[in-house]
């Protein structure tokens, strides 16, 4: 990778992405400003979603050493940008994401398999209970539609960890300004100039948006995928290839998922900037090939598909075990 020059820095690549948001917003500010009292608001409410993604995309980015030449440097955009924009605690989400690319799908050490709203193994499947069983059981058909709700959640769990965390935190108290300051940005300017209904829909919209558009870039990266048993042996390579999964479609797919359709290879070489993971592609599928390693790679519509049929399995372990399939369906009748 050295020799062919794909661990070199693109700084034109994201200069150029960054004018191509910043002038999206910039519409949007202008479109927001002329449409005035309009339902139409709620196009520019997820335009927005839209583009704080791409944003939170270059936020996921810059953390991982991709777009300037120094760490700190990468630090400090990645912290401007995934809290002074996008609205998240860099902190939490450095903290997650470093944990899941060191294991990714091992159990008790991914904290992207651990149990939320969604159960991800069959053992946290049968612990459910009350509500949450309810929504196990369906989890699969459930999983798009939770995620309108997953962008609230995004700015309540980085708050939360920004209070509560008892780890250290360096500038954990300007890092939780920084993010209620932006927050105020985006939700006073609504509520100033729109009906209260409107405003209420305008950021509904925009939350969901973002939560739908975030939550389906992420899911087809590894769900699905297999688990690696917590006390398992397995060395980086096969590690890293065997339980991610890549999305086809060429140079949209890349700018519509942010380089993360390229799973395998930014998981062997996180720190490789988006436009040369392509490429990288080619070697790392020729390599896995002759080395008989499982190179998974598939179109966006049937990794949306593995993903909603998996989850529904692991729902079964919520299921009662005691009903009775044609009992109930006679109980219907």
């Amino acid at each position: 990778m050295k020799e062919s020059g794909l661990l070199a820095r693109t700084p034109w690549f994201y200069a150029m992405v960054g004018a191509a948001i910043a002038l999206g917003l910039g519409g949007c500010i202008t479109g927001f400003i002329l449409l005035g009292e309009s339902w139409f608001q709620l196009l520019i409410a997820g335009a927005l979603g839209i583009l704080f993604t791409q944003v939170a995309f270059l936020s996921h980015e810059a953390a991982h050493r991709q777009i300037l030449r120094t760490g700190p440097g990468n630090d400090r955009l990645a912290w401007f940008l995934g809290g002074g924009i996008v609205g998240m605690s860099y902190s939490w989400w450095d903290s997650k994401h470093s944990r899941h690319h060191a294991n990714p799908n091992r159990v008790d050490r991914d904290p992207d398999i651990a149990v939320d709203t969604i159960s991800f193994l069959d053992e946290d499947a049968a612990k459910a209970r009350g509500i949450q069983r309810l929504i196990t059981r369906y989890q699969g058909w459930l999983f798009f539609p939770l995620l309108a709700f997953e962008g609230l959640n995004l700015h309540a769990l980085s708050i939360k960890h920004l209070i509560f965390s008892k780890d250290q935190i360096k500038g954990r108290w300007y890092e939780l300004a920084m993010i209620v300051v932006r927050l105020a940005v985006v939700a006073v300017p609504v509520f100033l100039f729109l009906p209260v209904g409107m405003a209420f829909a305008f950021l509904g919209v925009q939350l969901a948006i973002f939560g739908i558009y975030m939550g389906a870039s992420f899911a087809p990266n590894h769900k699905g995928m297999p688990i690696i048993a917590a006390d398992a042996r397995i060395d980086f390579f096969t590690k890293q290839v065997r339980t991610s999964r890549n999305v086809s479609g060429g140079w949209w797919a890349t700018w519509l998922f942010g380089g993360l359709n390229y799973q395998v290879e930014h998981h062997l070489f996180p720190s490789m900037s988006r436009p040369h993971l392509a490429k990288t592609r080619e070697i790392v599928r020729d390599f896995c090939h002759a080395n008989d390693v499982p190179y998974t790679e598939t179109t966006i519509w049937r990794s949306y598909g593995i993903v909603i049929d998996y989850l529904n399995r692991v729902g079964l372990s919520a299921r009662d075990p005691f009903d009775c399939p044609m009992v109930g369906q006679y109980r219907r009748v």
